[in-house]
């Protein structure tokens, strides 16, 4: 792996600095709109008239575009430039946005949604590529990715809260306008300041492999997604097994590759396994269920949008400074064993949750949220760093790719489950709030044990 250039000392300080303070404002960024619509999804569907199948993808759309671009960005940045795919990211990111504030009708909202996700790809791929890369030093490196790993949960408490106050102020397309307007500093101040990386030896575009990983993976999030409709509906049947035969060809094509976009033979490294495993419990049993805490709060408990999003920041404001902490625990806790404390800690705060009934005030949420949100932090800043260091050092961008496009897979398999559970369990109950709190119930048990379970696939494989 190289640097481009060799700037004086001064400048190699000033490189260094932005090398993080540009991919961990980019993160805080891309979380912060991901989750912006949790709060103003029904003034969002309004205004660009969504019905009740469209409604989905308005909320789902942009994982669609993280899911099935990140590998294939971060493949592109080790082998073309990790800054060069940063700044098309960012600029790409002011479009979308400008798109989404536009958009006059759902099909256009959902295509710009589908971009802003790709966008935000390119952003967490290369980003935490460009750390790896800056901070060689073991600690240093442990400092930048935990810095990295609390702005996911900076980005998911500012994301909600954020969207409703602008809402409040001047409608649900003022956040987009504002996400726009960010991203061009953004795009600048990385295209000036950045050092440009890129992997010693390049590999080449492995078009087969990228095609059929992108389709394949857009196939099984389009699948899921629609799924919530109804499982058995041929054309969600049709998704799923289209999205088998894709990834299935995939594999196949990456097996014969003498250069392939995804190396299989990672899957025999403890650490890339626990990279890629934590990454999708932790989108499956943790972000799914706790995304859909903000419906939760707003249909059964009563609370305003905005007020649901203060609450939940609890929860993700937690797993900011956990992450942010990280790196003074002790040198000899390796990240595997903390990574199996963190989704352990996930578990317990989700099963402290349990009991939601309407009429519930909010302080009852508090202790499993506190919970949950320094378990949630701890696994963010760990997973970063066995994104980094399970991979050769010059593949910084494609491990993050890898690890990042297994937690979006699972978090919209873990929202479609959620929801799945947690309105098709009446119980006998013909209420609707006490029908959503009842199968949350059941939902928080279930991500509690899928939570637990890669806890202890962690500590195996430590």
């Amino acid at each position: 792996m190289t640097t481009l250039a060799t700037p004086r000392a001064g400048d190699r300080t000033a490189r260094g600095s932005a090398a993080l303070a540009l991919p961990a404002a980019a993160t805080l960024l891309a979380l912060m709109n991901y989750t912006a619509p949790l709060a103003t999804l029904v003034d969002t569907s309004k205004g660009v008239h969504a019905g009740a199948t469209a409604q989905i993808w308005v909320m789902s759309s942009i994982s669609l575009g993280l899911a099935a671009a990140l590998l294939a960005v971060g493949a592109l940045a080790d082998d073309h430039g990790r800054k060069k795919v940063f700044v098309i990211g960012a600029v790409a990111l002011v479009v979308s946005s400008l798109a989404c504030g536009a958009a006059p009708n759902a099909p256009v909202f959902v295509l710009g949604r589908v971009v802003q996700g790709a966008a935000s790809a390119a952003l967490l791929a290369t980003g935490l590529g460009i750390i790896g890369h800056a901070f060689p030093d073991a600690a240093a490196r442990a400092r930048g990715t935990g810095i990295w790993g609390a702005m996911l949960g900076l980005g998911i408490a500012l994301g909600p809260i954020a969207s409703a106050f602008l809402t409040a102020v001047g409608g649900w397309r003022l956040w987009f306008w504002t996400a726009a307007a960010a991203s061009v500093p953004l795009a600048l101040a990385a295209a000036r300041a950045l050092p440009e990386s890129r992997a010693e030896h390049r590999r080449g575009l492995d078009l087969p492999g990228l095609l059929t990983l992108a389709l394949g993976v857009s196939a099984l999030l389009a699948a899921i997604t629609l799924g919530r409709t109804g499982w058995g509906r041929p054309e969600v049947l049709g998704l799923f097994a289209a999205a088998a035969v894709l990834l299935a060809v995939f594999v196949t094509v990456e097996a014969r590759r003498r250069e392939p976009l995804l190396d299989l033979a990672l899957f025999r490294r403890p650490g890339f396994q626990l990279s890629i495993v934590g990454a999708f419990t932790t989108g499956v049993a943790v972000i799914g269920v706790m995304s859909y805490l903000v419906t939760v709060m707003d249909v059964a408990l009563g609370m305003t949008a905005f007020t649901a999003s203060v609450v939940l920041a609890i929860w993700s404001g937690l797993s900011f400074v956990a992450a942010l902490q990280a790196r003074r625990l002790p040198a000899r806790l390796s990240a595997g064993r903390l990574l199996g404390v963190g989704l352990l800690l996930s578990a317990v705060g989700e099963l402290a949750l349990l009991g939601l009934a309407p009429g519930n005030h909010w302080w009852r949420l508090v202790p499993g949220l506190v919970i949950a949100g320094v378990g949630s932090g701890l696994a963010n800043a760990m997973l970063a760093r066995v994104a980094v260091e399970s991979v050769p050092s010059d593949r910084a961008s494609m491990g993050s790719g890898a690890n990042n496009t297994a937690r979006y897979t699972g978090a919209s398999l873990g929202v479609a489950m959620v929801g799945a559970i947690a309105t098709g369990t009446s119980a006998g109950q013909s209420d609707a709030a006490h029908v959503l709190t009842h199968g949350t119930n059941i939902a928080l048990v279930v991500s509690a044990v899928l939570a637990a379970a890669g806890a202890a696939f962690a500590f195996l494989r430590d």
